[in-house]
């Protein structure tokens, strides 16, 4: 696509979030997702509408067809609001769920169940992680699916499956295999329909105090003999840690170009406080030098984070994800400490009513501090570039 005609997007993305998006925020935070959910509804058929709906999606399938570094650029603009990317339909999880269908699902699985999702009709999630086992090693996992006749039954605890709350199924990994000597090759995926017997969804955790509801919330998920036909399996057997790894370095540009359009709208609304809130007559809290520093700061920050996070998602449009692992990594906890410090710079400057629910800054500093955490902790993504980078000099620094 031309510079030009993505620039052109990217206003009109923009300007449909500072129209429709931002407006009924209060009512989000206030009401929550299902009060919100008929007229988000409305407004996403305005989107399909203008020609903008989800816009990674191949066309065949109702998407713009855009690359991934293409839209980089959009989800940035998404990102300004928490209702963004849904009225685009290429929110998490289910963009990396429709990703995963439309690469190794079977033509049964893409009529049951990608068609639905690129159409809007329903939603899904992708249960993953475990309560007892540390997220950071995801070949360690107890959930099992065992083949009895046609069919898979899971057994499992997972949680932090986020938007399990009316979705209409989930892509589980489970334990496929018991031979330990097979590592990740023991894990697959698989669909699971949230109405099957045995899929039992205990409750939304709540995060700092807010449960969440529907698209804004993350699940504890107990899976009680759910029974599934072996025909639910996403891939082939034993390819559960390929595929989910597969849909997590595209996944972690969505997320980075999401937390720069928080870390942009928090950026903004810091500038403006400090310009029009004043200390005394006459003397406004932006002519502190602190205040000064803070914003120097995050501006050098926002835009290091924006050109890092576009040449990721280019190399891997180039070279694909595995090649690309230095940057998907580098990328990973700079963003994510970028995204933190500038939320907080901005909820200091709003003094007491940066803490109130007034703003959107107490939701992102509540809900956002997990992107030092999912999808690896920065502590795993740091290790990483550094052998990455390490081994170009002759070292090998894995144990």
């Amino acid at each position: 696509m031309a510079a030009r005609n993505l620039e052109r997007i990217a206003k009109e993305v923009r300007e449909l979030i500072e129209e429709e998006a931002i407006p009924l925020e209060q009512t989000l935070l206030r009401n929550g997702f299902w009060a919100l959910e008929p007229k988000l509804n409305t407004l996403r058929d305005k989107v399909k509408q203008r020609g903008l709906w989800a816009p990674p999606l191949p066309e065949r399938y109702g998407g713009m067809g855009l690359s991934l570094a293409e839209f980089a650029r959009l989800s940035e603009e998404m990102g300004r609001s928490p209702l963004g990317h849904y009225l685009f339909n290429c929110q998490a999880p289910d963009i990396g769920n429709m990703e995963l269908l439309l690469e190794h699902g079977s033509e049964e699985q893409k009529e049951r169940w990608l068609w639905p999702l690129a159409r809007g009709e329903v939603r899904s999630c992708f249960s993953m992680t475990e309560p007892e086992h540390a997220g950071s090693n995801p070949v360690w996992m107890s959930a099992t699916a065992k083949t009895e006749g046609d069919c898979y039954v899971i057994r499992g605890h997972k949680w932090f499956t986020t938007a399990a709350d009316g979705a209409a199924f989930a892509i589980v990994m489970a334990k496929t295999d018991a031979d330990a000597s097979k590592g990740h090759r023991q894990y697959s995926l698989i669909i699971a329909p949230t109405d099957t017997p045995g899929f039992k969804r205990v409750r939304n955790i709540p995060v700092m105090g807010e449960a969440g509801e529907g698209y804004f919330s993350h699940a504890e998920i107990r899976y009680e003999d759910c029974r599934v036909p072996l025909t639910n399996r996403l891939g082939p057997e034993g390819g559960g840690f390929a595929l989910a790894q597969e849909r997590l370095g595209p996944g972690r540009i969505h997320h980075c170009m999401r937390w720069i359009g928080i870390s942009a709208r928090a950026f903004e609304m810091m500038c403006r406080r400090a310009a029009s809130r004043e200390l005394s007559p006459g003397q406004p809290l932006g002519a502190k030098q602190t205040v000064q520093h803070w914003i120097a700061e995050c501006n050098a920050e926002i835009r290091a984070a924006r050109l890092m996070t576009l040449q990721a998602a280019e190399k891997i449009d180039r070279q694909g994800a595995r090649a690309s692992r230095e940057e998907i990594s580098t990328i990973k906890f700079y963003v994510a400490n970028a995204l933190e410090k500038t939320v907080d710079h901005a909820i200091q400057v709003h003094g007491a009513a940066g803490l109130t629910d007034d703003l959107l800054l107490s939701y992102w500093s509540r809900h956002e501090r997990g992107a030092r955490i999912y999808d690896g902790p920065d502590e795993v993504h740091k290790s990483l570039a550094a052998r990455l980078i390490l081994k170009r000099y002759g070292v090998n620094p894995d144990p």
